[in-house]
C-alpha cells in the first residue's frame, strides 16, 4: 500500500515537474508568438502601416532594463530567457519594417541617427540605427548598473522602471488605431492571442510569486489588450457600414 502511494507521488510530482516545464518554455516563447501573424501579414501585404514600430522601441527598452533588474535581483531564470527572446523578435519586425518602408519609398531621403532630428526619431531608414541606438542604451544602462548595484533602491526602481515601460506596451498601438481611425493589419485573433498571453503571464506571476511589479505590469497590459480588442470590433463594424 506504501508503495502504491509512493508510486502515485512521485507520478503526481513528475506530472507537475513536465506541467511546469511546459509553463516555463510558454513564458519564453509566448510573448513572441502573437508577433508572428503580424510578421506574415507584414510580409503578405508589403505594408507596415498597420503596425507600430514604438511597439518594438518599448519593449525593447523594458526588456534590456529587466536583464540588467536580473543582475541586481535574480528572479526565475525564465524571465531572463523570456528578454532575450522578446529582444531578438523586436528586432526581426524592425528589420522587416525598415525593408518593407525601404521598397515603397517614393522620396529618397533617409533619415539617420546621424542627423540627430528629433523629428525623426525612431523613424530612421536603416535597420543599422536601431541597434546602434540599442547598443548605445545598453551600454548606458551597463555603466550605471555598476555604479549603483549595491543600491536596493536602485535596483527595486530599476525593476519598476522596467515593467512600467512593459505595461504600456500595447499604448502607442492603442493610440496608433485612435489617430488612425482604423485597425487595419490587425484581426480579432491576433488580439485574443495578445490578450490571452497576458493573462497566462499574469498568472504566472503570481503563481510563482514572481516580484510585485511583475504582477501589475501583466494587470495593466491586460487593460490594454481589453481596449484594442475594442477597438478591432469597433472599428471594423464602423468600416463594414460604410461600404455597405
Amino acid at each position: 500500500m506504501e508503495e502504491e502511494l509512493l508510486l502515485q507521488d512521485e507520478d503526481i510530482e513528475g506530472s507537475w515537474s513536465l506541467l511546469s516545464w511546459l509553463a516555463s518554455c510558454l513564458m519564453v516563447f509566448g510573448g513572441a508568438l502573437p508577433y508572428v501573424p503580424q510578421y506574415q501579414e507584414i510580409q503578405r501585404s508589403n505594408n507596415s502601416e498597420g503596425f507600430s514600430t514604438r511597439v518594438c522601441l518599448v519593449l525593447l527598452i523594458a526588456n534590456i532594463l529587466r536583464i540588467f533588474f536580473w543582475i541586481g535581483k535574480q528572479f526565475e531564470l525564465t524571465l531572463l530567457l523570456q528578454s532575450v527572446v522578446m529582444i531578438l523578435t523586436m528586432f526581426a519586425m524592425l528589420h522587416l519594417c525598415c525593408s518593407v518602408q525601404n521598397t515603397n519609398r517614393v522620396s529618397t531621403k533617409q533619415h539617420r541617427l546621424s542627423d540627430l532630428d528629433i523629428r525623426y526619431f525612431w523613424k530612421w531608414s536603416a535597420f543599422e540605427d536601431y541597434l546602434l541606438f540599442c547598443f548605445g542604451f545598453t551600454v548606458l544602462c551597463a555603466v550605471i548598473t555598476l555604479l549603483l548595484l549595491d543600491s536596493a533602491v536602485f535596483v527595486e526602481t530599476l525593476g519598476s522602471l522596467a515593467v512600467m515601460f512593459e505595461a504600456m506596451l500595447g499604448l502607442p498601438q492603442l493610440l496608433q488605431n485612435f489617430q488612425n481611425r482604423s485597425t487595419k493589419g490587425m484581426s480579432v485573433k491576433m488580439v485574443l492571442l495578445w490578450t490571452a498571453g497576458d493573462v497566462f503571464k499574469t498568472t504566472y506571476f503570481v503563481m510563482n510569486e514572481s516580484p510585485t511589479q511583475f504582477v501589475i505590469c501583466g494587470s495593466v497590459q491586460i487593460l490594454i489588450d481589453v481596449a484594442i480588442l475594442l477597438q478591432v470590433v469597433f472599428y471594423n463594424q464602423d468600416t463594414r457600414a460604410k461600404l455597405g
